[in-house]
C-alpha cells in the first residue's frame, strides 16, 4: 500500500524542534538567513503574496466599485504590508498548516481590512438595482414574480428608512448589502463581533416585521420570527 503521508522534517524554532513539510521547513531555513539566501526567499515570497493579493482584489473588487489603477494599487499595499506583518510574526509559524497556506492568510485578511477602508471614505451608501434584487432571499421569501419581487424590494428600502437607527442601517447595508468583512469593520468601526452581530439581527428582524405587518410577508406581525443568529452569522463572516 502507498503511503500517501506528506514527507516531513525537523525545524528549529522558538517552540522548538517542530515537524513540518518539507517545503514549510524550506521557506524558514531561507528567511532565517542572513545572506543572498534570504534576498532570493524575500523576493520569492513577496511574488507569492502580490499574486495572490492581486487575485484576491479582482475576485472581490467589483462588489465595493474599485477597478483599474486604483485596484492594482490596492493589490500593491495588500501585498507588501502582507509581508511586513509575516515577517513580524515568522517566528509564530508553528507548521500547523503548509507555510504557503499561512502566509496567504495575511494577504486576504489584509484585502479585506483595504476594501473595507475604501468603503468607510466613500461619502455616503448607494445602492444599486443589483444590489436590492439580492435583498428578497436575505429575509427567506417566497419565490415571488417578478413585480411582487420589486415591489418587495421598495417595501424592503421604506422599511430600512422608516424602522432603522442611522447605527443600525450603516451596518446593514455596510455587511448585508456591500459585503464588507467582519474583519474590517471591527477594525474601523472600533466594536466588537458580537456587537456588530446583534446590530445586523436586530435590523433584519425590523425590517421583516414591517414587510410581514404591511403584508408582504406572512406571519404573526407581533411574534415574527426570528432569524436565527446562525443565519445572521452566515451572512456577515468573512470568506
Amino acid at each position: 500500500m502507498l503511503n500517501h503521508r506528506r514527507q516531513t522534517h525537523g525545524a528549529l524554532t522558538e517552540f522548538g524542534l517542530i515537524d513540518m513539510d518539507i517545503d514549510s521547513s524550506s521557506w524558514l531555513t531561507a528567511l532565517g538567513d542572513a545572506g543572498t539566501k534570504r534576498d532570493a526567499a524575500l523576493a520569492r515570497l513577496h511574488k507569492m503574496l502580490l499574486r495572490v493579493a492581486f487575485h484576491e482584489t479582482y475576485r472581490r473588487g467589483p462588489g465595493f466599485r474599485i477597478g483599474g489603477p486604483e485596484l492594482d494599487d490596492l493589490a500593491h499595499q495588500a501585498a507588501n504590508d502582507a509581508m511586513v506583518s509575516l515577517l513580524e510574526k515568522l517566528n509564530t509559524f508553528r507548521g500547523e498548516s503548509r507555510f504557503t497556506t499561512w502566509a496567504y492568510r495575511f494577504v486576504s485578511l489584509e484585502v479585506s481590512n483595504k476594501l473595507g477602508r475604501h468603503l468607510w471614505r466613500r461619502p455616503s451608501v448607494s445602492l444599486d438595482a443589483e444590489d436590492w434584487e439580492q435583498l428578497p432571499e436575505m429575509f427567506a421569501a417566497d419565490p415571488l414574480a417578478q413585480t411582487q419581487q420589486r415591489e418587495l424590494i421598495t417595501a424592503v428600502q421604506r422599511a430600512m428608512n422608516e424602522t432603522l437607527t442611522d447605527h443600525q442601517r450603516h451596518f446593514f447595508v455596510a455587511i448585508v448589502i456591500d459585503g464588507v468583512p467582519m474583519d474590517a469593520m471591527v477594525s474601523r468601526s472600533g466594536s466588537n463581533r458580537g456587537a456588530i452581530y446583534k446590530t445586523v439581527f436586530d435590523a433584519r428582524r425590523k425590517i421583516r416585521a414591517y414587510l410581514i405587518v404591511n403584508g408582504y410577508l406572512e406571519g404573526e406581525p407581533t411574534t415574527a420570527q426570528p432569524i436565527e443568529q446562525a443565519k445572521v452569522e452566515a451572512h456577515v463572516q468573512v470568506a
